[in-house]
């Protein structure tokens, strides 16, 4: 028995077994493309076994840059991945009910083994179609390649792209730490000869809550707001380089995309000019004009207007986190408390 598992681990296996087995019907990984052609932005899903978005349009820009275009067919990993995945769903199942901890740390060690085979093949067919372009384009850039990033961003021309984990990935890292977890309680020593053992029911609850400790933290990495980088980011309003830090503003829609403002003024024009609809917005933020500069949800911060504040493009709206910050400002720049509300208006 000492060899075996407890009820939680067997729990926690089993649910990794479950999120695995979601992961063959979702889209496992997403990469965006922005463009100011593009204001909503173009996406391309990966699944198991298919490529879902805007294929065909990123096809049809690709051809101008002699990149090959995408075809699910030229993949063979699309025809052994949903296997895989089933595979290993099935393994963690068997694994919980067979309560073998050995077997858990060898599925843990093979899945650990499939996870970076199949980041290095990604970035392997990432490197081939960027680099493998076409003498013939319309397009052609001497030294330039068009590889996306493995992941995170990258600018590619006048395309920046996004490379991020979907649903499907998602589960799959939850999957990974659920088997980590159940393993490594499984294999900890035990103070047995100091403290008493502990019962299979508070096995269980302590199982549970660490589990839906878990659940919580991948709740809560919701796509937020991107940091503002000074003197690095371009305003996507007016294409100014934004320059100071109390001033900014960002968009987040709801698919994640960031559009970053050096001024509520172009942040204002942006929203007006509609490009964006008002239903594909996830927030607005505007930056906090002291401290640490953060950015906080525009409809909850305080706001001053008043010409002594001098922002980048004439807007002079300065963000406060609370009313003695705005307060405190007031005295020291003059102008008006305002609303997020109002000022919209």
């Amino acid at each position: 028995m000492k060899k075996s598992l407890n009820n939680g681990q067997r729990i926690m296996i089993a649910v990794a077994g479950l999120c695995l087995f979601a992961a063959i019907f979702l889209p496992v990984w997403k990469i965006d493309l922005m463009a100011p052609q593009y204001p909503e932005g173009l996406s391309m899903s990966i699944y198991a076994n298919r490529l879902g978005g805007d294929v065909e349009i990123i096809n049809g820009l690709n051809h101008y840059i002699g990149m090959r275009t995408l075809h699910a067919k030229d993949f063979p990993e699309f025809t052994y991945l949903p296997y895989i995945f089933g595979f290993f769903a099935l393994a963690c199942i068997v694994v919980a009910i067979v309560a073998r901890r050995k077997l858990a740390a060898g599925l843990l060690s093979l899945y650990a083994l499939f996870g970076v085979l199949a980041m290095v093949d990604f970035w392997k067919w990432e490197y081939e179609y960027g680099h493998n372009l076409s003498t013939s384009a319309p397009i052609q850039v001497p030294g330039m390649s068009y590889q996306p990033p493995l992941i995170g961003f990258k600018q590619l021309l006048n395309f920046g792209a996004y490379s991020i984990p979907d649903l499907g990935g998602w589960l799959m890292a939850l999957a990974g730490l659920l088997l980590a977890v159940a393993v490594f309680f499984a294999f900890r020593k035990r103070a047995s000869n100091v403290l008493p053992k502990q019962s299979s029911k508070n096995q269980t609850l302590s199982a549970a809550a660490g589990l839906i400790s878990i659940l919580i933290f991948f709740s809560s990495c919701q796509n937020g707001p991107t940091p503002i980088q000074v003197g690095k980011d371009n305003c996507n309003f007016c294409k100014m380089g934004i320059a100071d830090a109390r001033f900014g503003a960002e968009v987040v829609s709801k698919k994640g995309k960031a559009w970053k403002f050096d001024d509520v003024h172009c942040l204002l024009g942006f929203l007006k000019e509609g490009s964006l609809k008002a239903e594909e917005i996830k927030e607005v933020y505007l930056t906090r004009y002291d401290g640490d500069h953060k950015l906080m949800p525009a409809e909850k911060s305080f706001l001053l207007h008043s010409e002594n504040l001098r922002s980048p493009m004439g807007g002079n709206v300065a963000a406060f986190e609370n009313t003695q910050s705005v307060q405190a400002a007031e005295q020291e720049f003059g102008g008006e408390s305002i609303s997020w509300e109002n000022l919209r208006q």
